[in-house]
């Protein structure tokens, strides 16, 4: 099923920006704001203008650097959003079938519509704790299908897929001469010094989204990158010419100085981020109410209301706790809701309380909502 170009809307962006704010915040998913202090930049080095060229060369050997890869391979992007864009516009033409798990994450299957791609679906069953049903993605592959599309860690629930679980996708879609889009944006959270990818398992095959906005508290620099097989980069190149063209050159000489000060950042963030887990896995386990899979990291967990309806319980919690989580609905997922504690553990603190006193007062109104 394809959208109209005038009615294309992602609602989970929309519900983003104009609804999710409360001062119990539990529905962001990355990493605290870094502040520009920590960066440690004075204004003398930055320039409003730089080279008008396909990226900007410092920022390119960063990206190439840190993953070890060529740096043809890299093109740059405006967050990892856009750069989903760029790589499905790329790999596809309109009318052209994709194959992507559900749940997933909205902006990506709005990008899809929005280009015109047919969308086939394969499981991430909760039952299995959200790992990729490889039967299921077998039997819904074609000699049509021309991406394969995932987030890694899964996105709402936070699941890693293994590496031999990637190799076999990528097997099965060399057999059906597919990409492998791996969306590895929340993969940055587990703060590896040498960060693993999925484009090493198969450079022809893969492609990968990536950015510092989540694990690093960046997101305002909108750095965000794919790699890719060059044909591909190329490509991708191209078609951000009739986009965006040309980048923010600031925030490109903020992003090369963010790159070489990630280590210290990654420290920071994952100090911050071992605090706030071992927070929200003792609420969850204190409630009777929930039940869910614990992801082994990152900052979300994607938890299933056992009685009762998720939207009525996020508009209890918005009107009477002033508190946001993010109803399953945006993730396909109707009887779950996505929390996220990458935020200050004192805020996470007292949003954890204050959501267990919103469940409690929901469960109480229980016996009467279901009567009316």
């Amino acid at each position: 099923m394809t959208t109209r170009r005038t009615t294309t809307r992602s609602p989970y962006m929309e519900w983003a920006k104009l609804h999710s704010t409360t001062r119990f915040n539990l529905a962001t998913s990355g990493m605290i704001s870094l502040p520009l202090a920590e960066l440690e930049v004075t204004i003398e080095e930055l320039e409003i203008n730089g080279p008008d060229s396909y990226g900007y060369a410092p920022l390119l050997e960063a990206i190439a650097q840190r993953y070890h890869v060529p740096q043809e391979c890299v093109v740059t992007a405006m967050g990892t959003s856009l750069a989903n864009y760029l790589a499905l516009a790329a790999a596809t033409d309109t009318g052209d079938e994709i194959l992507v798990e559900q749940p997933s994450y909205d902006p990506l299957l709005s990008a899809a519509q929005y280009l015109g791609l047919e969308i086939k679906r394969f499981q991430r069953p909760a039952e299995q704790g959200f790992a990729v049903d490889l039967k299921d993605l077998e039997r819904n592959l074609s000699s049509r299908t021309r991406v394969i599309a995932l987030c890694n860690m899964h996105n709402p629930s936070g699941a890693l897929a293994a590496d031999s679980v990637l190799q076999e996708i990528a097997r099965l879609a060399r057999k059906h001469n597919a990409y492998v889009l791996v969306d590895e944006v929340y993969r940055e959270m587990l703060f590896e010094a040498e960060p693993q990818s999925a484009f090493h398992l198969d450079p022809e095959r893969f492609i990968i989204t990536n950015s510092l906005t989540k694990a690093y508290g960046l997101s305002g620099l909108r750095c965000g990158w794919v790699l890719s097989p060059p044909e591909l980069a190329a490509r991708m190149w191209h078609i951000n010419d009739v986009h965006g063209s040309t980048y923010s050159h600031p925030a490109e000489l903020l992003s090369v100085v963010a790159f070489e000060k990630l280590s210290q950042i990654s420290e920071k963030m994952k100090t911050l981020l071992d605090t706030n887990r071992g927070l929200l896995r003792r609420f969850l386990l204190g409630r009777d109410d929930l039940d869910f899979f614990w992801p082994e990291y990152g900052t979300i967990v994607f938890p299933r209301l056992k009685n009762g309806s998720v939207d009525d319980l996020c508009s209890l919690l918005r009107s009477e706790f002033d508190t946001t989580v993010v109803p399953g609905s945006f993730f396909e997922s109707a009887d779950r809701f996505r929390l996220g504690v990458g935020l200050a553990t004192e805020s996470v603190s007292e949003s954890l309380a204050q959501l267990g006193r919103g469940l409690d007062a929901y469960k109480l109104k229980l016996p009467k909502m279901s009567h009316s």
